[in-house]
């Protein structure tokens, strides 16, 4: 970034509520997410065009839930079909015989995961899904300029003015925003400019990312269908990654900068031979198509706002590439922010909302990147060298650190600040700070997850079914109706339940709706935008519509 002066005379003047700097999967997810709230916005981004690479691959139940609220699921899987059937994580010396061992074969084996989420896991690089969130972007009506680059910013306290410049024709144009949000990766201009600094180890471990042609690999692969294979020959490791699974496949190769080794010591005769003895085939053919440098890092910055200004993505923090925690955490990241910006660009919510950004995703991925160095450990990925001590045992868990992580502060009420933010088992049963439960529900003869009503609005799921000691029939319901329309916020409540007012009817019903959501009858329970549970009552009250008022005024900030 230069230190040219943001709107200079003779420029073009733009308005806008929120500037989005950085046009990969994170910038792009935030394009989706606003447009989906109906937000206004700007997405500049310096490339000419989305990835090319297929890297970042592991897109995990989470990221796939958010992308299924907003549309985009569909079009994701019919993008990833190629590998739809690759499945487990292989750790072999080579690929020639029986030998090595499966990490893990399924990554939901039994079909467990349906119990807690209408999603799964997909396989989708990250070169054929953003596309797929550009396309879905552009028809929300984004405003998204590739082929643009921010070239200076200045903040007050109204706003960001933002001087960007179009790489293909050199024309400069002035943005005023609102906001800005930075999802301009790891070596962020935006972070720079604003002197915000990181925490963390820092560096871990380097690789150079190779992309080759070969047809008979698919032979000697067989019928292994790996998300990814670690090859362990000493001398000759390395990481195996399919592209199509038939002739084109990434292989990452340890390279240690450290030790004075430049990247112009890879030659394509070198990592031919080098690809050739970590598979075990010594005339194996390999055309080598590309290569690229990429560095793995532990990091997370110290604040994720600076007054108008939020990073979201790598800009906000670095994770090591095992299990794809890094841009799963972006994008939510992403979806964090959207529904936060619209409350207050739309006036239902105060400035003090977008404070909890900071405050709910920060301490997640600084719990995310510890458990991905040591998932890094476990694997024993290629160049990954952890200190004595650190990491290397079986990771227990990864749902919970998928699906499971929780916010103790920010815009919930009731929460206990004591809960860790990863916890040490899978938990969704309703408790404030957590993703709400999801339950198969028949809403206006549709059938649909809980989850799926959690975009737009906040919601409060109250009892359908009177009883004797329940308090009133319907009075969260009616009260939640007129604090919706007294104070001018999207609030939807449904009744849930088997009686006559029911809105959602569980399709099981054997299911208890209130014990999924762990309250009692005459309970509620508020739910955001983003899924997360805000708060819950237990049972009635003697004042609902005050109760919620003031749980309304504490999660939204306002006065």
């Amino acid at each position: 970034m230069t230190n040219a002066t943001a709107g200079r005379t003779g420029d073009t003047i733009q308005k806008v509520p929120v500037l989005v700097v950085g046009g990969s999967l994170v910038g792009l997810s935030t394009s989706l997410f606003l447009g989906r709230l109906g937000v206004q916005h700007t997405l500049v981004e310096r490339h000419a065009g989305t990835s090319i690479h297929p890297r970042g691959r592991g897109n995990n139940v989470r990221t796939m839930e958010l992308f299924r609220v907003a549309g985009a699921e569909p079009a994701i899987h019919e993008a990833a079909a190629t590998l739809a059937d690759n499945h487990g994580i292989l750790q072999t010396p080579t690929l020639v015989g029986d030998a090595g061992e499966w990490l893990f074969r399924d990554i939901d084996p039994g079909g467990g995961l349906a119990r807690f989420s209408p999603s799964s896991w997909c396989l989708c690089s990250q070169n054929d899904l953003e596309p797929v969130l550009l396309d879905q972007a552009v028809r929300l009506g984004g405003d998204l300029r590739f082929h643009t680059e921010l070239m200076s910013f200045e903040t007050d306290a109204d706003g960001v003015t933002a001087l960007v410049k179009s790489r293909e024709t050199g024309e400069h144009t002035t943005i005023r925003a609102d906001y800005l949000v930075a999802a301009d990766g790891p070596r962020s201009p935006v972070r720079e400019h604003l002197g915000i600094g990181q925490s963390g180890p820092g560096d871990l471990f380097h690789n150079v990312s190779m992309t080759f042609r070969s047809r008979r690999l698919a032979e000697v692969v067989g019928e292994r269908r790996f998300i990814v294979c670690y090859l362990t020959r000493p001398g000759a490791d390395g990481a195996l990654l399919p592209v199509d699974n038939r002739e084109h496949w990434v292989f990452h190769a340890p390279w240690h900068p450290e030790r004075g080794e430049t990247m112009e010591e890879f030659t394509d005769e070198r990592c031919i031979q080098h690809i050739r003895r970590a598979v075990g085939v010594a005339d194996l053919d390999v055309e080598i198509t590309g290569k690229a440098p990429w560095h793995a890092a532990q990091r997370v910055t110290r604040a994720y706002r600076s007054g108008r200004v939020f990073l979201a993505g790598d800009s906000a923090h670095e994770m090591s590439p095992t299990g794809a925690f890094g841009s799963n955490t972006g994008i939510q990241d992403a979806h964090n922010l959207a529904w936060k910006l619209a409350a207050v660009l739309g006036g239902w919510a105060g400035d003090g909302l977008l404070d909890t950004y900071d405050a709910e995703r920060r301490p997640v991925a600084e719990s995310t990147s510890a458990r991905a160095a040591a998932r890094s450990a476990e694997h024993s990925h290629p160049g990954f060298a952890p200190p004595p001590g650190a990491g290397g045992g079986p990771q227990r868990g990864i749902l919970n650190v998928a699906l499971g992580y929780r916010y103790p502060r920010g815009a919930v009420v009731g929460a206990d600040p004591a809960t860790p933010v990863v916890p040490e088992q899978l938990s969704l049963t309703g408790e404030p700070g957590s993703r709400a439960p999801h339950l198969w529900v028949r809403h206006l003869g549709e059938r649909i997850s809980t989850l799926d009503l959690y975009e737009r609005s906040l919601v409060l799921l109250s009892d359908a079914d009177a009883h004797p000691d329940a308090g009133e029939p319907g009075a969260w319901h009616e009260a939640a109706a007129r604090l919706a329309d007294r104070l001018a916020l999207p609030l939807l409540p449904y009744r849930v339940g088997s009686g006559p007012d029911a809105e959602l009817t569980p399709e099981d019903d054997t299911v208890d709706w209130r014990e999924r959501h762990g309250t009692g009858r005459g309970g509620a329970v508020l739910v955001r935008p983003d899924g997360f549970v805000a708060w819950r009552s237990p049972g009635p009250v003697p004042d609902p519509e005050s109760t919620l008022r003031q749980v309304l005024n504490a999660v939204l900030a306002l006065p």
